[in-house]
């Protein structure tokens, strides 16, 4: 015959939850709230990758520490020289540290302002387009949905027919019988 009521009515609700997963996916993609988080964390993550390119991570300056104490040990005069190299080393990269951490909290703090007029429209136009988009898909899913029904019923109402139908002739055929049946015990019983 056909695919199930119980198919149809799977695919339809997958349908439903595909749909609302994407509508769900789009909003969240042009939400202005999400637009502006989206954007902090981007800063934050080349903040911190500049930041480690300038200043080293953490290996880096253990390893220089470590290089600092053993060349100490190892005696007065190139210890002293080997130091003073090093410490002018930390003093010149400070500054520069110090203004990329301002540049950092800066762009921060300008990721924390409310979008623009512009940005706000535009946002406002994609989800006004995504429900322009979306509207057709989601009349076509509920046609289909009527259409399936439609099918459904009249199936049952085709199945319902035959089924009536056969027990009409079946009801006869008992009948038909049941006479016959009569008939020969009223003539066993006669002769």
């Amino acid at each position: 015959m056909g695919q199930s009521t119980e198919e149809l009515t799977i695919q339809i609700e997958d349908t439903r939850q595909r749909m609302a997963s994407d509508l769900d996916t789009l909003q969240d993609r042009v939400s202005p709230s999400a637009i502006v988080e989206r954007r902090k964390q981007a800063v934050k993550g080349r903040v911190s990758s500049v930041k480690d390119k300038v200043m080293g991570t953490a290996q880096s300056a253990t390893d220089s520490v470590t290089s600092a104490a053993s060349s100490a040990t190892s005696g007065a005069t190139g210890a002293g020289s080997s130091m003073a190299s090093a410490a002018q080393d930390r003093v010149e990269g400070a500054p520069l540290a110090a203004g990329l951490v301002a540049f950092g909290a800066g762009l921060v703090v300008a990721s924390l302002v409310p979008a623009s007029r512009a940005e706000a429209e535009v946002a406002h136009r994609v989800v006004e387009t995504a429900k322009e988009q979306g509207g057709p898909l989601l009349d076509e899913a509920r046609s289909a949905g009527a259409e399936v029904a439609q099918n459904v019923k009249e199936s049952a109402m085709q199945s319902a027919q035959h089924v009536k139908e056969s027990a009409q002739e079946s009801a006869g055929t008992v009948q038909q019988e049941a006479r016959s049946s009569a008939e020969s015990v009223r003539d066993q019983a006669g002769s």
